[in-house]
């Protein structure tokens, strides 16, 4: 049986977050009825439970045979594939392609195509519910840049939701974008969008849930 990985990003979390239930859970014990702890001992336990599942990290790794082919940078739903103006960095129509992440997935984000890295900035904003389309423009965001070797460009857009209050980003101007590496981490449910080129063949339709760094979303044409 493989051990199961927690990501680097809840390890600190976990550990205070055990400190903080054992100070809690202590007066508790010393001073109160049994019954009161037994209670909020087992509401602590589900509690560690679900923030230590949260952060798992599941160790995927995609060999594939065409550079062109686009990997899901990560877990969810496809809620959007449509045409629409991104107006950040490519000021022109791309074909719009959004996974929303409940608290229930895997939440690291992987890259999803080889390529050197234009662009990785962090915008401040709202916290809207990621399901809802201006989520994309006013919330808490991060946005990459990729350019392929054979010189497409692509964006992916890290997007922070109702309950995400931190994403983290690996990416950095300059650097390669490898496959089956994390780009990046958001904590506590949210979005991913990626901006690609209109004429994308896509593999998925807007319901289809898909696996981070497992699920072949689509291929780029050049």
């Amino acid at each position: 049986m493989k051990r199961p990985h927690i990501h680097r990003e809840g390890r600190n979390i976990i550990i205070g977050l055990v400190l903080l239930l054992f100070a809690v859970n202590l007066p508790i014990y010393l001073y109160f009825p049994h019954w009161t702890f037994a209670i909020t001992l087992i509401i602590a336990a589900l509690l560690l439970v679900f923030v230590t599942y949260f952060f798992r990290n599941p160790v995927r790794v995609l060999e594939v045979d065409d550079p062109k082919f686009l990997i899901a940078p990560a877990d969810g739903r496809v809620v959007v594939i449509e045409p629409t103006m991104e107006n950040e960095y490519f000021h022109e129509e791309r074909l719009q392609v959004s996974i929303f992440m409940s608290p229930f997935n895997v939440h690291a984000n992987w890259y999803p195509v080889e390529g050197n890295i234009l662009v990785s900035e962090h915008q401040k904003g709202r916290h809207k519910g990621a399901w809802l389309p201006k989520s994309s423009t006013e919330n808490e965001r991060s946005l990459v840049v990729i350019e392929t070797p054979n010189q497409v460009q692509l964006a992916v857009r890290q997007i922070a939701g109702a309950m995400a209050r931190r994403i983290v980003t690996y990416a950095k101007p300059g650097n390669h974008a490898q496959r089956n590496t994390h780009m990046g981490f958001i904590k506590f449910g949210s979005r991913v969008d990626m901006y690609l080129p209109l004429d994308t063949e896509m593999f998925v339709d807007v319901g289809d849930s898909v696996r981070g760094n497992e699920t072949i979303i689509g291929r780029l044409n050049k």
